[in-house]
């Protein structure tokens, strides 16, 4: 089941600088991009819900010679977060709360309460 907090896009400003990447987690519930092998340059705005699988994957596809950029939010608290931290990835903090596109109504999420990130992997 799909979370309504899932149905929420990468901002234009912010997604017109990955346009040259491929991604494997687009806003298609019928795409499966963790059971594909991704590309030399990977953007992806994993389902917030679950993190994890994707993570891992853009690791495994980091030891093909991919790389991958990922937008996910602030939370040292979690596995996922030990996980990127230990695999020796580079992280850029956002210095204020993004607005992110819903994928149903158009309309901006300005009730996020997590600051985001973008990890290098």
């Amino acid at each position: 089941m799909v979370k309504d907090s899932d149905l929420c896009n990468t901002p234009d400003w912010l997604m017109v600088h990955f346009s040259r990447a491929f991604d494997p987690c687009p806003p298609d519930p019928l795409f499966d991009g963790l059971n594909i092998d991704w590309k030399e340059l990977n953007y992806v705005n994993p389902p917030y819900s679950d993190v994890t699988p994707w993570i891992e994957k853009a690791l495994r596809e980091r030891e093909r010679g991919c790389r991958t950029i990922m937008l996910l939010k602030v939370d040292p608290s979690t596995r996922w977060y030990k996980l990127l931290i230990e695999s020796d990835v580079h992280i850029a903090y956002f210095n204020e709360r993004l607005k992110f596109v819903h994928q149903k109504n158009g309309e901006f999420n300005s009730s996020n309460n997590f600051c985001s990130m973008l990890v290098f992997i």
